[in-house]
């Protein structure tokens, strides 16, 4: 490999853990490590292991196949010039090679959640919790070879960087073929692990590597050197054919009666495979907003497969709900609200994971309060952020589109409390002023320095796209939220649950505010542009930026425009926002139009929603059009989307965002939850 290589890779386990870095081997991140730990699923994500420095000594000559970037920018060793293949599947691999020898090396983290040993499923509150790494080296040549392994270690959250400080320390205890590792960080203990391999004598040699680079984070005008601790290095004579595995596990458990071999780490890939074809079963989905099938690619094709395994890489366990969620995206993002209620239809009901589906639903209306649902969960005694004008609508909008799938009429009786404290809640107002307009019906809001909706940017308190009053997609969701109410109270009262009466009057009700807040929708109709406005102000003023949120307006389960509004604006959306990889935030064309989404965090938070592309927009893009221009060939070429999954940033992932200037770099997170979703959701082959 003549270049370096910084596309990356990302392994999960289920509990928020996570190990990632690139195919050149060099750290680039903060988050590039090989063992974060989540001390607290899926939140306290600390970097325990950061990676091997592997060299190896053949007939004489010493070959350091380690690749590392330094403060002042040098690069040494430069191990990637040996680097002769790469491979992501089934888990990464990588070998390294010179004349007749080559070293390979592959890594694998275990799903987390095991009970008995045995892996099990994400709602069993009695499950054991396991934090744990399996790397594995085979060595092939035609002579004897020495591999050495230093252990480049940390105890720190996986936003920051570590520094070497006299209040540092790490502690070392040897066992037989393991070593116990915990740092003492300003008096307090740090996370306690421990390292055990194969085969190999290990020297403790305790020193500091200094000055790290990361280059990602020089870039995105953040904190950018790391020092790492070593607290020594593994010596492996190898005959040819050879292997040494290597288990690196949080925590210090009881003795390990299982030994470590070349079979373990078979073992965990196959046991892994397996769970995968468990959960989905590799079944081709059947569901559809319509009823159609949208899939036409082979439950056996490899791409259908990769993509779910990307979407399942999200699914987590969050031990302070006893619950199942959804990491936003890696590597920084925790679970949020919003977007795992839009995630939900492509990682649960395309591959009908109807359980996973009926627990996240199940979590978030729990902790419905003030008919608010939460924007990100809480840790453990910790409250909930409820800074969301659209989760509960989210999360009605879902609902109703898991009881399509299962028609599971049981769960909506159980449910439909929190169905009804969600409107009750936002027809007599709640939290941020957020109130119903009595004269026309639409929901509104008013509070200052927070951002509410999907555009929630805020830069030194100031929301960057603030859209108070009332926006075009809350209305339209709160339109299709009544239309549903509608749909369950008759339901309901055909069930013999209650009062049947009173449940059809409800049932009317809710139709009629739905009536009433249709028309009322024609209030965003801008007929000179053919778009719909993006809010319209509590002055009554109206926002003609041409924003995605009309293509929002237009995608949900029940539409109350036209077919000839829902044609016009996705015309124009088409030609201002639709690009190769997802909908712009904003027309180039408007002054307030930024096409690139970089530098530090305060000028990429203003580029967040004013022009940058959000892959998963393009989900509602492609339900609008099969609902407007039903006969019509879909304006938009998946081809270079499933480039960037399969062969861009991170290997058999979706970006979260793109730049809104060709050639839309791909920028934010390198794995996103809802971008990986939507194409779940839709693709199909032409």
């Amino acid at each position: 490999m003549d270049d370096l290589d910084t596309r990356e890779w990302l392994l999960t386990n289920g509990l928020g853990s996570f190990a990632s870095g690139t195919v050149s081997d060099i750290r680039t991140r903060t988050y590039h490590g090989w063992l974060f730990a989540s001390t607290n699923p899926p939140s306290g994500r600390t970097l325990l292991l950061s990676h091997l420095e592997a060299s190896l000594e053949v007939s004489g000559k010493v070959v350091a196949l380690g690749t590392n970037i330094w403060g002042t920018g040098e690069i040494a060793p430069t191990g990637y010039k040996l680097l002769r293949s790469f491979d992501v599947n089934p888990v990464p691999k990588w070998i390294w090679g010179e004349g007749d020898w080559q070293l390979s090396r592959q890594l694998v983290m275990p799903y987390g959640v095991v009970e008995n040993g045995e892996e099990c499923e994400l709602k069993d509150q009695e499950s054991q919790f396991c934090h744990r790494l399996l790397i594995h080296y085979r060595y092939e040549g035609g002579e004897t070879a020495v591999l050495r392994l230093r252990l480049l270690i940390a105890d720190r959250d996986f936003h920051h960087q570590q520094t070497n400080r006299l209040d540092l320390q790490f502690s070392q205890v040897l066992g037989n073929q393991q070593i116990y590792l915990q740092a003492m960080n300003s008096g307090r203990f740090g996370t306690p692990w421990q390292l055990r391999w194969s085969q190999g004598e290990y020297q403790a040699n305790a020193v500091w590597y200094w000055h790290y680079g990361l280059p990602e984070e020089t870039q995105r005008g953040l904190g950018d050197r790391e020092d790492l601790h070593s607290p020594g290095y593994l010596t492996v004579t190898l005959q040819p054919g050879d292997t040494v595995t290597l288990e690196a596990r949080m925590g210090f458990p009881a003795e390990l009666t299982d030994s470590l071999t070349s079979d373990t780490f078979a073992e965990a890939v196959e046991a892994e495979q397996e769970r995968l074809s468990q959960v989905f079963g590799w079944g081709l989905g059947d569901y559809g907003d319509d009823g159609e099938e949208l899939f036409h690619i082979s439950s056996s094709s490899p791409l259908w497969q990769q993509l779910l395994k990307a979407g399942d890489q999200f699914i987590v366990y969050r031990d302070s709900i006893a619950g199942p969620t959804v990491i936003a995206g890696y590597h920084w993002f925790n679970d949020w609200g919003r977007d795992t209620l839009i995630a939900l239809p492509g990682l649960a009901l395309v591959p009908k994971r109807f359980e996973l589906a009926k627990g996240l639903l199940q979590t978030f209306g729990r902790y419905c309060r003030h008919g608010l649902i939460p924007n990100a969960f809480p840790d453990i005694d910790s409250e909930p952020y409820y800074n969301s004008i659209d989760a509960a609508l989210w999360w009605i909008e879902t609902l109703g589109l898991y009881l399509e799938a299962t028609q599971d009429w049981q769960f909506l009786a159980e449910q439909f409390p929190i169905v009804q404290q969600i409107y009750k809640a936002y027809f007599g107002g709640t939290r941020y002023n957020i109130q119903l307009d009595a004269t026309d019906g639409l929901i509104g809001w008013d509070a200052p320095n927070v951002a509410l909706t999907w555009m929630d940017a805020v830069v030194g308190g100031e929301p960057m796209t603030p859209r108070p009053g009332k926006a075009v997609e809350i209305n339209a969701l709160w339109y299709s939220a009544l239309c549903w109410l509608s749909q369950w109270a008759e339901r309901l009262s055909q069930m013999d649950l209650g009062d049947s009466v009173r449940l059809e009057k409800q049932g009317r009700r809710y139709a009629q505010q739905a009536q009433q807040v249709k028309a009322s929708l024609q209030k965003f109709w801008n007929p000179q542009l053919g778009y719909l406005y993006d809010t319209i102000d509590l002055d009554d003023r109206r926002n003609a930026q041409i924003r995605p949120n009309a293509i929002l307006a237009l995608s949900l389960r029940h539409c109350g425009f036209s077919q000839q509004q829902g044609q016009q604006i996705l015309d124009l959306a088409t030609y201002r926002l639709l690009t190769p990889y997802g909908l712009r935030s904003l027309d180039p064309a408007d002054p307030e139009y930024i096409g690139r989404y970089e530098g530090n965090p305060e000028k990429r938070d203003r580029a967040y929603h004013q022009g940058t592309v959000w892959t998963w927009l393009i989900g509602p893009f492609i339900r609008s059009w099969q609902r407007f221009y039903p006969q019509q060939p879909l304006p938009f070429d998946w081809q270079p989307l499933l480039d960037h999954f399969l062969s861009d940033a991170c290997l058999g992932s979706i970006s979260e965002i793109f730049d809104g200037d060709p050639p839309h770099r791909a920028r934010g997170a390198v794995a996103q939850a809802w971008s990986v979703a939507e194409v779940i959701r839709h693709l199909r082959t032409t």
